[in-house]
């Protein structure tokens, strides 16, 4: 079973910066896209940001230019570095393939609030 841990969440105002971290406990369930999901209250799960074993990139709209998303493969761990953020970027934030399969973690909260 894989497990995944999602960190680096909290509160920051408007305009702040959190960069976000997720350990995958094995490494041949790293050796995929993986991607960055998000889920705000009363909405559904989204997918903001992929990037592949060889460090490709792609983003939602909505984030371009304000996240970026990175892996370290000896790690077997994601990052999401987030800069700019507005109160619409608050929701619970995962790690998962892309696309997903059925181990999610526990998530991270980010809350965008002055």
């Amino acid at each position: 079973q894989v497990q995944r841990v999602e960190s680096g969440g909290g509160l920051v105002q408007p305009g702040g910066s959190l960069r976000l971290s997720c350990a995958t406990s094995r490494s041949r369930s790293f050796m995929y896209v993986m991607g960055w999901y998000r889920q705000a209250p009363g909405k559904q799960r989204e997918l903001v940001a992929t990037i592949t074993w060889g460090s490709s990139t792609n983003y939602a709209d909505s984030v371009k230019g304000r996240f970026t998303i990175s892996r370290d493969n000896a790690k077997n761990t994601v990052y999401l570095q987030m800069n700019s953020l507005k109160p619409e970027d608050t929701a619970v934030y995962y790690c998962n393939k892309s696309p997903p399969d059925d181990y999610w973690g526990q998530g991270t909260q980010v809350t965008v609030s002055s």
